[in-house]
């Protein structure tokens, strides 16, 4: 839940305290005896299907075949129980995924005359309808496969993150604060000021500062805990930030 006003976020708000098990999401989508497994698979599949299909059409595959093998690929990653694969020690989740996808495009490849497009899989629980849309709307001329999945990686991440500061916002029942605040999120507005936003919210222009402040300590620390799930140290934490900050340049 998002703190209240006269709360503190944290004194140390940037800070994550690593479980002992870091990929939390990776590994539970992996644990078969887990009753939290099909829920975290899920989630996964959600999470990262469209990175891969941007890569895939980077590829130079047709959108009906980039669908179908992201699809497949999936069905095949998970029948093949490949979760089992991913270690934390081997370095992040997304460079395992995308290693995983290079090697089963290949494999493909050398299938793909004896195999009938579409068939002998199943479906995974990720809505791909709107994908090709999506994906034309999104991407320019120049990207390369590897760049296409990085920066569609890194959009997933912070559109989960908004998506998360929402829900926290409206379960303490701010969400009209949370609207009315959003376009200060990552600095000032050229179109609205704090003063501006104050009488909407009830607040005075020093109220609407601190609000904002509370705001984007609660976006960091949604932030740095995404990223937690998917490296394995601090260390690695602080790279996986740099280089979300560095890839849309």
């Amino acid at each position: 839940m998002c703190p209240r006003d006269s709360e503190p976020v944290s004194s140390n708000p940037g800070a994550v305290s690593f479980p002992s098990t870091h990929w939390s999401l990776v590994l539970a989508a992996g644990d078969s005896t887990s009753p939290d497994a099909s829920r975290a698979l899920a989630e996964l599949c959600r999470r990262c299907w469209y990175p891969l299909y941007a890569y895939v059409r980077r590829r130079g595959y047709q959108a009906d075949d980039a669908r179908d093998l992201t699809q497949e690929f999936f069905a095949r990653f998970l029948e093949k129980k490949y979760l089992h694969l991913a270690d934390p020690q081997r370095g992040r989740f997304r460079t395992f995924l995308l290693v995983a996808l290079k090697h089963f495009l290949i494999k493909r490849w050398e299938r793909a005359k004896a195999a009938k497009r579409g068939g002998g899989y199943a479906r995974v629980p990720f809505d791909i309808r709107d994908a090709e849309q999506r994906y034309r709307s999104e991407m320019a001329d120049d990207l390369t496969p590897e760049k296409a999945y990085e920066q569609r990686w890194a959009l997933a991440l912070l559109e989960h993150v908004q998506a998360q500061l929402t829900r926290d916002y409206a379960a303490a029942g701010k969400s009209a604060q949370c609207e009315a605040l959003r376009i200060f999120l990552w600095g000032s507005s050229d179109s609205t000021s704090y003063a501006d936003v104050a009488p909407r919210l009830g607040l005075t222009e020093s109220g609407v500062k601190a609000a904002v402040r509370r705001l984007r300590a609660r976006y960091r620390k949604i932030l740095r805990d995404e990223i937690a799930q998917t490296v394995a140290s601090p260390e690695e934490l602080e790279d996986e930030i740099r280089w979300l900050l560095t890839i849309f340049e």
